[in-house]
């Protein structure tokens, strides 16, 4: 910049470490000062970039009072200084922050706008979620100042623009301007004690480090073109390199439930606690997720994305060895040149990926390639996880030639509850955090979240007579308690085990086949909602085969859904709260009759008509679907599936789901029992590893599968709900809800109810063993019949008393 255009940069001691030059690819303006504590273009260590906004809040702390400062408002300029204005309100303590955005968000009223003239970009827009944020008279009185935050005060047009909009429609007798450095001119100095008494506030500036910058005649157009000649040249940085395939790790952060991404609509001291108490969390699952091996981390925001990954990784920082760096992507076109003497040496180019309103663009991560980063984590807000962050050539792509490892950490977006509704519903706050292994179930705590409470303390279960009765006489849903847990002898347990290795493969390519489809239909970025309990060992596989054969880290959550009344509509909550409804897949096991299915499309319609947040898509994803109920699913064939011959221990040691009023408030999840005692009969991760070692052969089975699936018809036939209402009228039941249809469901009659007798299929072979041999526990009669669509069907006792089982428990025939 000296050498070529005559550019110069003058200032006090620490200037030149704060600073470097670079040269804009923009008509507007020729030079760039590039900030090397602002975690934008260069990389830097989070506690510095954190540290220097956190000590100018300080700052105004002290020039505001205590009293001032708690009354106080601070604003900062997106994109670039919406990290460094947050870290400032910290810095202040209890000042509530918002930063300018160039994203607009439908239904969020505009409480101002301004315009940055050298900018890239111009237009800024305001939408506080609370609308008296801004106002003079909003934080306790008159008097209260509001503090702009820029990375830079050169000219000072764009702080007075803001203040001239807010001053019309906010009027305030103070307001403090921040900045990393003051580089106004002297023509320029005057303005600002010109613009106070014009409007008679009082303005404050301070600013880390002051200087100048010196533009000789022309430098406009040299600037221009100097970029033409180097991009002409080749000598733009790295940008041409190849993008290189590899696969990503998603982590799921939790981000706790209410606290916005950032300051978009406003950051209050609420938030802040909430995020300062769930950050020491976070940063651990990232570090879990990065294992041993990298020395060299760089943590990458997202464009105003800044403050959120900054904060993740000050708390990395402080939980692993690792050298951590931490910057962000841009808007901001700049030229490259690798160059020691110059600020940006290498550039990774890349299409826009959130969608933005002013249309697609080029978007830029400086400083990163050549960096030596040998894992890089990829922070973005949830409406930025798009199929083009995925894409060939897109960002993720771009990335993966420069570092070995890549994981991607999406934080929910933040909707304001005045638009909340017709897309998604933030979670109440009395809601907890998800229940995880080992504290609550055997699974490991990244394999499942549990939105359910634990009722393991408390008395639920009931003789499985007293229960049938209590059921069928309709004195008590199913719900209410739960069966005595089957303690399988030690001749089930090794049908179970020869089971499992004889029908691994045939799971494994059912789970891959839905996996694949999952993520063909619903998109990169699907969070998968197991029905529990049935449905969440395959919730665990499908997010297990997601790593293994695609390296994406899929969240996975467990809910309750009761038949007759619906599903958990607080975990419903929660989940809005936490992702996009539409991102949300439900699985369960497999289907019998299709009654969870038609249970959930109800659920789902009646939890948006009583206002809950829009766009759950009802649709099950199903291991088998003997049925044809759904059109996601592994297979259609009625064969066994191992985790269907046991209870709790071959599901994480939980129980199935609770709901009583007593027990269940208004803002309380469903319940469930963890069995601890019941550890040493646990094969849950037995069923799970043996599955999961057996993907790796039926990947190309699995592969030509969905090809043809992805083109078939699969509408659902229902062809099983007919099944079951011909089977429920010949033979005298005249109660669909008592014909169990397919192995999995037989199975749970012979396990939790009180059988009548059991259809097989005439031929069934090794699937039927196990229900074989639990019938001839039960004394239930076992017929062949012919026609059947499914391999079995168990019918409960139809017309169940006390007397309708022998004193061993056995069927008894009635007349």
């Amino acid at each position: 910049m000296a050498e070529r255009l005559g550019v110069g940069l003058v200032g006090d001691g620490e200037l030149r470490e704060l600073l470097g030059l670079a040269l804009r690819r923009n008509p507007k303006r020729a030079h760039l000062l590039v900030s090397n504590v602002l975690g934008k273009h260069v990389p830097q260590r989070p506690s510095v970039v954190y540290a220097t906004g956190y000590e100018l809040g300080r700052r105004v702390r002290a020039l505001l009072g205590e009293d001032g400062a708690r009354r106080a408002v601070v604003l900062g300029y997106a994109e670039t200084a919406t990290g460094l204005g947050h870290s400032v309100a910290d810095g202040l303590g209890d000042a509530p922050y918002i930063h300018s955005t160039r994203r607009p968000v439908p239904g969020v009223a505009r409480a101002g706008g301004f315009e940055e003239a050298h900018s890239h970009a111009t237009s800024h827009l305001l939408l506080p979620e609370d609308p008296e944020l801004l106002a003079a008279d909003g934080r306790g009185g008159d008097g209260s100042a509001l503090v702009l935050v820029d990375d830079e005060f050169s000219t000072g047009n764009t702080v007075l623009n803001t203040i001239r909009a807010l001053h019309e429609r906010y009027p305030r007798d103070r307001y403090v301007i921040v900045a990393l450095v003051d580089m106004r001119s002297p023509a320029d100095r005057g303005r600002l004690a010109e613009f106070a008494a014009e409007t008679g506030a009082r303005v404050d500036l301070l600013a880390r480090n002051t200087g100048t910058v010196t533009l000789p005649d022309g430098v406009l157009e040299k600037g221009q073109a100097l970029v033409a000649e180097q991009e002409a040249g080749g000598g733009d940085g790295l940008q041409g390199e190849t993008p290189q395939t590899r696969p990503h790790t998603r982590v799921d952060l939790r981000w706790p439930a209410g606290v916005p991404d950032g300051g978009r609509h406003g950051f209050t001291q609420a938030h802040r606690a909430l995020l300062e108490a769930a950050l020491p969390a976070m940063a651990d699952r990232v570090a879990r997720a990065l294992g041993d091996g990298p020395r060299r981390v760089l943590v990458l925001g997202f464009e105003e994305l800044m403050y959120a990954p900054l904060r993740l990784a000050t708390a990395l920082e402080e939980r692993t060895d690792a050298e951590v760096r931490y910057s962000t992507t841009t808007r901001s076109p700049v030229l490259a040149v690798d160059d020691p003497g110059y600020a940006i040496r290498t550039r990774i180019v890349f299409p826009a990926h959130d969608d933005p309103a002013d249309g697609p663009g080029e978007r830029y991560a400086y400083n990163v390639a050549g960096a030596g980063f040998d894992a890089v984590v990829l922070v973005v807000d949830s409406a930025a996880d798009t199929p083009a962050l995925h894409a060939p050539g897109g960002l993720l792509d771009r990335l993966a030639p420069h570092t070995a490892r890549l994981l991607l950490a999406v934080i929910p977006s933040y909707v304001p509850k005045a638009t909340a509704s017709p897309h998604q519903e933030e979670a109440p706050m009395q809601l907890p955090e998800p229940l995880r292994g080992p504290a609550f179930s055997s699974y490991a705590p990244d394999e499942v979240g549990w939105l359910l409470q634990d009722l393991s303390d408390t008395p639920l279960e009931a003789p499985t007579e007293e229960r049938e009765e209590a059921i069928q006489s309709g004195g008590a849903h199913y719900a209410e308690s739960l069966p005595v847990e089957y303690q399988p002898s030690a001749e089930y347990q090794e049908l179970f085990k020869s089971a499992l290795a004889l029908s691994a493969a045939r799971i494994a390519r059912a789970v891959g086949t839905v996996t694949e489809t999952v993520l063909a239909e619903r998109g990169p970025r699907p969070v998968l909602v197991s029905l529990a309990r049935a449905g969440t060992p395959v919730g665990v596989l499908m997010r297990r085969w997601a790593q293994a054969r695609r390296g994406i880290e899929l969240p996975h959550y467990a809910v309750s859904i009761v038949r007759g009344r619906g599903i958990d509509a607080n975990a419903l909550r929660w989940l809005a709260g936490q992702h996009d409804p539409a991102d949300v897949v439900f699985v369960d096991g497999w289907t019998g009759k299709g009654a969870i299915t038609r249970e959930l499309a109800a659920a789902i319609a009646e939890f948006e008509k009583g206002g809950g947040a829009q766009g759950f898509n009802p649709e099950i994803a199903v291991l088998a679907d003997p049925g044809g109920c759904v059109r996601t699913y592994g297979t259609r064939e009625d064969f066994l599936i191992p985790s269907a011959c046991l209870n709790s221990t071959v599901s994480g040691l939980i129980s199935r789901t609770v709901l009583r009023a007593d027990l269940v408030g208004p803002y309380d999840f469903h319940g469930a029992k963890f069995y601890r005692e019941l550890a040493g009969s646990d094969v849950s991760g037995l069923f799970l590893d043996t599955v999961a070692e057996r993907f790796g052969e039926v990947a190309d089975a699995v592969d030509a599968e969905v090809k043809e699936l992805l083109t078939a018809d699969r509408a659902p036939t229902w062809e099983g709900w007919t099944a079951v209402e011909r089977i429920s009228e010949e033979y005298g039941i005249h109660d669909v809800n008592l014909v169990k249809p397919g192995v999995g469901e037989t199975t749970r009659v012979l396990l939790r109810r009180v059988p009548w007798k059991i259809l097989a299929r005439r031929g069934a072979g090794p699937d039927l063993e196990h229900i074989r041999l639990l019938a001839e526990q039960r004394g239930v009669p076992v017929e062949e019949v012919d026609a059947l669509p499914y391999t079995c069907v168990g019918l409960i006792h139809p017309k169940y008393t006390r007397g309708a089982t022998g004193a061993d428990g056995k069927a008894v025939e009635t007349a």
